[in-house]
């Protein structure tokens, strides 16, 4: 079991090698450092086996370049502070 995060560079290796899986027929490792919406793309391909489109596979890449980029992760944060402040206004009344 991992005790740290997985480098740039390792979450790279990580998707390429979890794509090129999926796109064979197997499935997904643990511990990779995918994050969810990145995974649930691959599973999406994992699903389609052997029907595989090339609109699946940019899904993955897209979502990957996502999590890269910090998109997912702001997404998150987001829809936590509006459930946080839907709270707080319900907490309120």
């Amino acid at each position: 079991m991992r005790t740290d995060h997985p480098a740039e560079d390792e979450i790279r290796a990580n998707f390429e090698q979890m794509l090129a899986a999926v796109c064979a027929g197997g499935g997904l490792r643990t511990d990779t450092g995918l994050d969810n919406e990145t995974e649930q793309a691959l599973w999406a391909i994992a699903s389609a086996h052997p029907d595989i489109t090339d609109e699946l596979v940019a899904t993955a890449r897209a979502e990957f370049a996502a999590q890269l980029d910090g998109s997912h992760r702001r997404a998150r944060r987001e829809a936590l502070a509006r459930l946080d402040a839907e709270l707080d206004r319900k907490a309120a009344e």
